[in-house]
């Protein structure tokens, strides 16, 4: 059977570039990779016919002989000058090409990885990952805190240190693999031999059976255990952030990698205090005597009690600043600010003798603000207020 011309298989033109070719075979490999169609031969056969294509026209030199001799180039390939391809199998495909999808080899990057073992190396087991949350109140966000955190999960069988046998003699080199993990069919196609790798069904690419499990983790080598961790949050953190610890998750079967631990963050609301980014905010009510004639006044903080100025003549809205009482930036020096917000306060009850004296002071130019337009004064407010 004649076989077909390489720019139609990759579907390009003659004159396409190397990275319409490269693209091209991206495509016919993403489309009839055996990972994708296990078990279908044609697709198999697609594949392995678009892998020849490529490392032929991927070729400046080996393009430019098929350019001018065709297929007829490849009889010279015993003298070094043609350009092979027929004999090529999965593993040459999956070494030399996995480039193309940005990974180190079998296009890991692109089907996720692990899933085929290439040159026989062993399956590594990896735990799942765990989530908790972390109540952090203002003061803790705001300086950084150490938590200790008591986490059920899947820990290591101390029985058995992980292993999942009763002891060391209980282990036995997998018949299927022969140890290696994996196991290699070769297939006999048109295009030549064709070999392909998939994961031991034996020992799911351990390269080892147990003949005697332990006991207590029925060979897992895992146990549901308690865990207590300890968890240093930095300052700044926000509420719904998450922090990773890598190795803190559950622990894998048969002494694989553990996952990691995802905390997220969750504020405590304050009492009196505010949170607004890295500012702080803090409604402080004074009454509109101490707001005409001024006084000192102590407002909460992060850090404690701080005592702040009121000027005299200090109108309702008006917000006063503390430089560098607020929340830092994680992993900055920066810091925010409290900003302090005044209300009016304004009694609602009065004695008799109080009421005279502020009817005596309501005429009084100074207690005529200069309303604008449909503005009432301060004193006609105050006494539809009290009315």
């Amino acid at each position: 059977m004649a076989k077909r011309d390489y720019y139609d298989v990759l579907g390009v033109s003659k004159g396409a570039s190397a990275d319409e070719v490269k693209k091209a075979y991206r495509k016919m490999a993403i489309k009839y990779h055996p990972d994708k169609n296990e078990g279908d031969k044609a697709a198999e056969e697609k594949f392995k016919e678009a892998a020849e294509a490529y490392e032929v026209l991927s070729s400046p030199e080996k393009r430019q002989r098929y350019d001018q001799f065709g297929h007829a180039a490849n009889a010279s390939s015993a003298s070094g000058g043609g350009y092979g391809g027929g004999s090529m199998n999965m593993d040459d495909i999956f070494s030399q090409f996995g480039d193309i999808f940005g990974g180190g080899g079998a296009f890991d990057g692109f089907f996720g990885g692990g899933g085929r073992q290439g040159g026989g190396g062993r399956r590594v087991a990896r735990g799942s990952n765990l989530r908790i949350k972390v109540r952090l109140t203002l003061e803790e966000i705001a300086n950084g805190a150490e938590k200790k955190i008591k986490v059920n999960k899947q820990v290591v069988c101390k029985t058995c240190d992980g292993s999942g046998a009763k002891d060391k003699s209980s282990f036995s080199t997998c018949k299927t693999c022969g140890g290696q993990g994996s196991v290699r069919r070769v297939t006999n196609t048109i295009l030549g031999q064709m070999q392909t790798t998939s994961t031991c069904p034996t020992c799911n690419g351990e390269g080892s059976t147990i003949t005697n499990k332990c006991t207590v983790c029925h060979g897992d080598g895992v146990v549901r255990g308690e865990e207590t961790i300890t968890i240093n949050v930095p300052a700044g953190v926000s509420e719904g952030m998450q922090l990773s610890m890598s190795g803190k998750g559950n622990a894998a079967p048969r002494g694989g990698v553990p996952g990691d631990l995802i905390i997220l963050i969750e504020e405590v609301p304050h009492e009196t205090l505010k949170r607004d980014g890295n500012n702080v905010i803090y409604d402080l009510h004074v009454n509109f005597v101490d707001a005409a004639l001024g006084t000192s006044v102590e407002v909460p903080t992060i850090d404690g009690k701080a005592k702040i100025k009121i000027e005299p003549g200090t109108q309702g809205g008006k917000i006063l600043r503390l430089k560098g009482k607020g929340v830092p930036e994680v992993n900055s020096y920066h810091r925010g600010d409290q900003l302090i917000h005044v209300n009016i306060w304004t009694p609602k009850a009065l004695s008799r003798e109080e009421r005279e004296i502020l009817e005596k002071l309501q005429g009084s130019p100074n207690f005529k603000p200069n309303p604008g337009k449909n503005e009432k004064s301060f004193f006609e407010r105050m006494k539809e207020y009290f009315e």
